[in-house]
């Protein structure tokens, strides 16, 4: 048996906190001296006294952490769950990640004044091209890795030759901004001749006159860059003719930092 100074140094936990947890009810001493009033613990109890420290640390209160052990008692269980308990830490961490990078992208447009100006926009035609192609209905815009997984997928034995330039591009082909099930088409143009394979199309895309502007970032700036592009073709009497679609010069494929993105925006125009 151990007193209660013993155990706060071995499991290290206060004695306040102790008294606190057997208060609790969520780590009882196996005897309290009726005489005294000390209170002892058993070696045992260190194991149990571990696990209430790493639940606190992950940032579970006292009252969680009972409800957990009594729900989880069996420490496969308990693995379980804090498996499940990672993964959604993890989502969490993305988005609040996703987030910063969206004020950290509006400060800087800020700082420049709210304006559009700050993207180049160029005319330029996107010469005819040979492409291996997968369209789908995504769940949203984020999905879309899985057409390019699609696209890898079922080509993978067919040791496909990269076009000359090779782009990699996205079209979306909805008439508007979906919140979910969106149409979108994405492109690898491709050297030689291929037959279909799943979802896997070839074929020839005609040249097109694009009005586009490229930018280094996280894809949370195209709401700002596509205003600047919009802008320059009616300032300069274009108007826009045909799907809107990106190409991906440094892509997630290539790089995992959002920072080293690099994107073109695109919208086939002519002129009024």
């Amino acid at each position: 048996m151990l007193r209660i100074g013993d155990f706060s140094k071995l499991s290290r936990i206060s004695i306040r906190m102790l008294r606190h947890y057997d208060e609790c009810g969520l780590l009882k001493p196996e005897m309290v001296d009726s005489f005294t009033g000390y209170r002892y613990y058993g070696e045992s109890q260190l194991l149990g006294a571990g696990r209430i420290q790493a639940l606190r640390s992950m940032g579970f209160g006292v009252a969680a952490i009972g409800e957990i052990l009594e729900k989880y008692a069996d420490g496969g269980e308990l693995e379980q769950f804090l498996v499940r308990k990672r993964d959604e830490m993890e989502t969490q961490y993305r988005e609040m990640r996703q987030k910063m990078r969206l004020i950290d992208s509006t400060i800087e447009w800020l700082r420049k004044d709210g304006s559009i100006m700050g993207y180049d926009v160029s005319l330029k035609t996107l010469p005819e091209r040979y492409v291996a192609s997968v369209r789908m209905v995504i769940p949203g815009y984020d999905s879309e890795h899985i057409l390019w997984k699609t696209l890898m997928e079922e080509t993978a034995g067919m040791h496909l030759q990269d076009g000359s330039p090779c782009y990699t591009m996205a079209i979306f082909h909805d008439g508007e901004y979906k919140e979910r099930n969106v149409d979108v088409e994405v492109q690898k143009s491709v050297a030689g001749n291929y037959q279909d394979r799943g979802h896997v199309k070839f074929k020839t895309e005609p040249p097109v006159q694009i009005a586009s502007a490229t930018y280094r970032g996280s894809y949370e700036q195209i709401g700002q860059v596509n205003s600047a592009v919009a802008k320059w073709i009616e300032d300069n009497g274009y108007e826009m003719n045909g799907l809107s679609f990106n190409i991906y010069h440094v892509s997630p494929h290539e790089t995992q930092n959002p920072e080293e993105y690099v994107t073109e925006v695109c919208y086939p125009v002519r002129k009024k």
